[in-house]
């Protein structure tokens, strides 16, 4: 007699039945011997409907934070479907368990599907952060930093590859990366400037500042978005009259940046402004200054506390 997620399994791999939350939020903290019979019957199941069914699973554990489906995700590294590969690499953006370092750097080095490798590029970025903050073994920091500046260097790699090995490597201090960042930056392809700027910000370090305070007048609307949100990762006040100048952007989500960097950077005058920005004709921009006041106001409560 099948057991109850076995049952499960049969009902979610029926393309002619809809997929139901109630049966998906089943699939949570499966023990090891469930996830093996859901291994057995897996591969089965139609690709498109695998592809459904971990986008849901992403999507119900975002929504809810007591659901884990990580046992899934993990096995679902090794699906045959590229889309799965890298829904499932999505869905372990919370898991900071340094057991999934190597498998997501072979997905890095040896996967055949761009998408996947580029999605586990940014996988690593946790990791990167954590290094950064010696949370992890010094064998774990090495082998990210060389998957990391060898995907960058690799000049065989997919520019979408390397632009998200930048990003994820950003916030480790290393000679190597700053160099990265620069050589990105001076580039003549837009995706790779893009992605430096915002590892600008993710640097943390705040001798970009002069160069990101030039792009925040930039004519292009991405880039100023970019430079605006590298500012707030900076929290440097020398950037609140440059950002004070895009809370009238003619790009709405260049608007939204510059209050977000604002409300990081915190100072009297970035306050003074979104104050006023509460007054603003436009009910987006009210929207959001009344968010970053809020939450401006819960750290202070915080702090006091």
């Amino acid at each position: 007699m099948p057991s109850s997620i076995e049952k499960i399994i049969v009902e979610l791999g029926n393309t002619d039945k809809p997929l139901l939350n109630s049966k998906l939020t089943e699939l949570s903290n499966l023990s090891s011997a469930e996830v093996e019979l859901l291994e057995r019957s897996w591969t089965a199941i139609d690709p498109k409907r695998r592809r459904q069914i971990v986008q849901r699973l992403v999507e119900l554990a975002e929504d809810n934070l007591e659901l884990n489906f990580d046992s899934i995700f993990k096995y679902c590294l090794r699906d045959q479907d590229d889309e799965v590969r890298s829904k499932a690499i999505e869905g372990l953006w919370e898991n900071e368990d340094a057991s999934l370092i190597d498998p997501l750097i072979n997905l890095l080095k040896s996967d055949s599907s761009e998408k996947v490798r580029a999605a586990a590029a940014m996988g690593l970025g946790k990791f990167a952060i954590l290094a950064e903050h010696k949370k992890l073994r010094p064998c774990h920091t090495s082998k990210i930093q060389e998957a990391l500046l060898g995907a960058i260097a690799d000049k065989n790699q997919s520019v979408e590859v390397s632009r998200r090995a930048l990003e994820a490597i950003a916030p480790m201090s290393l000679p190597q990366v700053k160099a990265a960042i620069m050589e990105a930056y001076q580039s003549h392809n837009s995706r790779l400037r893009i992605s430096s700027i915002y590892a600008m910000g993710k640097s943390c370090d705040p001798g970009w500042l002069p160069i990101l305070l030039k792009e925040l007048s930039s004519a292009d609307a991405e880039v100023r978005y970019e430079a605006a949100g590298a500012c707030g990762e900076l929290e440097e006040e020398a950037a609140v009259p440059s950002l004070i100048k895009l809370v009238n952007d003619p790009d709405v989500d260049v608007q939204m940046a510059a209050i977000q960097a604002l409300g990081k950077i915190g100072s009297s005058q970035a306050k003074e402004c979104l104050q006023q920005c509460l007054d603003n004709a436009s009910e987006a921009v009210r929207q959001v200054a009344e968010q970053v006041l809020n939450e401006l106001e819960s750290q202070k409560d915080l702090l006091s506390f």
